[in-house]
């Protein structure tokens, strides 16, 4: 069955890199006929290519191929805004829709922020767009205080370039955790996407030069719009007895 859907995405893509942008696909019918595959099979290959914007399906008019949606590509060593990356390749994004709120800390965020259950903390949640489709989502979680009211007024997108415009507290680094996750329902809406379609997520923990977590955050990215990469540097053997030092 794996090989059977590789081989089908590879069709499609075929297809759809041979079909000018603008044009329309073959009626769903006929393409699957032509595929040699049902229609459900055809629909679920589909997607993948819809939720990254290669094509885009048009209720009772078709499925047209898009312009090749302009990528993000950041490496992950120095952490760096959405809207610093995007603006390095001129890509125009705005701020979608943001919900602020106080309200009590969980065990979690109280665990990863070192305050009791129950503190107050600020959560911060938005949408990033581009081509006013939701290509990421945010969700930076503080302890209250650290923003004040007036700069949460007037909050344009980024707590990170927030808090290195202001200087204080001083930033030091941040910890990253990367993992593909399934879509809840309620991130399936923001993005426009079934439910249970995969997103990269990035669960991280910004650091002052004190050690002291003030930002735990989770940041949603949709596929085919976001490449990150790492360079590594290669270890070396120390000694006779093969013990190898990362450091």
């Amino acid at each position: 069955m794996a090989d059977t859907t590789q081989g089908l995405q590879e069709r499609l893509a075929n297809l759809i890199a041979h079909t000018p942008p603008g044009e329309r696909l073959p009626a769903e019918p006929d393409l699957a006929r032509e595929l040699g595959v049902s229609r459900a099979s055809l629909r679920e290959a589909m997607r993948t290519f819809e939720t990254q914007g290669i094509i885009h399906r048009r209720p009772r008019a078709g499925t047209y191929v898009m312009q090749p949606p302009a990528v993000i590509e950041s490496g992950l060593e120095v952490l760096e805004s959405i809207d610093t990356l995007a603006s390095r390749i001129g890509l125009p994004v705005s701020m979608g829709d943001v919900l602020i709120q106080k309200r009590l800390a969980g065990a979690e965020e109280a665990t990863a922020l070192d305050m009791q259950v129950g503190d107050q903390v600020v959560d911060i949640r938005r949408s990033i767009l581009t081509r006013q489709k939701a290509v990421a989502y945010l969700i930076d979680i503080l302890p209250q205080g650290l923003i004040g009211d007036e700069e949460l007024r007037e909050f344009k997108g980024s707590v990170l370039d927030l808090l290195l415009k202001r200087g204080t507290p001083p930033l030091q680094s941040s910890r990253c955790e990367i993992n593909v996750v399934q879509a809840s329902r309620e991130l399936a809406k923001i993005f426009g996407i079934q439910r249970g379609d995969g997103l990269l997520m990035f669960k991280a923990w910004l650091y002052t030069v004190s050690g002291k977590v003030i930002d735990y955050s989770f940041s949603y990215f949709l596929p085919g719009y976001f490449r990150f990469h790492v360079v590594r540097r290669v270890g070396q053997v120390l000694n006779t007895n093969l013990t190898n030092s990362f450091k």
